[in-house]
């Protein structure tokens, strides 16, 4: 089962990101108390993988991802693409790149994360997600159109 791991925010620029149990997403901005979320930005959250994380012998929270995640092979998924977390529903803008803070973790880094840094996604629809929440990927037969809540329960 994919799942929410870690959840981070960034409270101050240039400050490390602070974890968090719980956190509130704002559609079209990002986590409500995240400095980095931004509306109308296609990088309102950061998604990384654990399992990634742990291969490159990384901490969950160290490459400001706002949310860690278990279970699932992010680099597998689409570009608009959405899923649903807890109570938001986020969509996939496109692949995070990584950059040079990646080589300021350990040299070499930001090139051995190519391909695999994680993806960037908007918040379509807000809502409150905690540690342990589900990720469910969402399917929809129209493409375009944003499921309800009783649409998804009635699947």
């Amino acid at each position: 089962m994919a799942e929410v791991l870690h959840l981070f925010q960034a409270l101050a620029h240039g400050q490390p990101v602070r974890e968090f149990e719980e956190a509130f997403a704002v559609a079209n901005k990002g986590f409500k108390d995240c400095v980095h979320g931004r509306p109308g930005s296609s990088r309102q959250l950061l998604l990384v993988d654990v399992e990634t994380l742990e291969e490159f012998g990384i901490v969950p929270g160290r490459v400001k991802e706002n949310i860690t995640t278990r279970g699932i092979k992010l680099e597998g998924l689409s570009m608009g693409q959405r899923m649903r977390i807890g109570e938001a529903l986020l969509e996939i803008t496109k692949e995070c790149q990584p950059c040079h803070q990646m080589d300021a973790i350990r040299q070499g880094l930001q090139e051995a994360l190519r391909g695999r840094r994680g993806i960037l996604c908007r918040v379509v629809e807000s809502g409150q997600i905690r540690r342990g929440d589900s990720i469910e990927i969402v399917q929809w037969q129209e493409p375009g159109k944003i499921p309800t809540r009783a649409q998804e329960a009635a699947r």
